[in-house]
């Protein structure tokens, strides 16, 4: 697993797998959100699969697949809502941790400054430079 942090309570990740959740509620997540469309991925790492050894692990899971396409203001918002409803720390996953990183960036927007958000997911290796003019402008 490559778990990184984007705040003290939402965390992103590439693609885990139902192995991972044991090791994920030690951790001490309490929520994982599924960020990545069953399409890109066989049965055994489609969210049916992973939601049910995450619920096996006493953890919230949610589905909110994005992409491109699907990177809309509601779902923005239905992240955000997701994040701020959890009892601890989150963590959300997809392919390699991007949309998961630019869905809480166009979350933050106008909450926080461009560059702070840009910074934080920097330091969690995401370069999401070209986000600036949207996050600039409130998402």
């Amino acid at each position: 697993m490559d778990i990184r942090k984007i705040t003290d309570r939402y965390f992103v990740s590439p693609q885990i797998e139902a192995e991972d959740l044991p090791e994920i509620r030690k951790a001490g997540f309490h929520t994982v959100i599924c960020n990545r469309p069953d399409g890109e991925v066989p049965p055994s790492h489609q969210a049916a699969a992973i939601r049910a050894a995450a619920e096996a692990e006493g953890l919230s899971f949610h589905v909110l697949e994005l992409t491109h396409q699907t990177m809309t203001p509601e779902n923005v918002a239905a992240q955000a809502a997701l994040i701020d409803g959890a009892e601890g720390p989150v963590l959300a996953y997809c392919a390699s941790g991007t949309r998961c990183s630019v869905v809480w960036s166009l979350g933050k927007a106008g909450q926080m400054s461009a560059d702070d958000i840009l910074a934080r997911t920097a330091a969690a290796g995401y370069q999401l430079e070209a986000l600036r003019p949207r996050l600039e402008n409130g998402g």
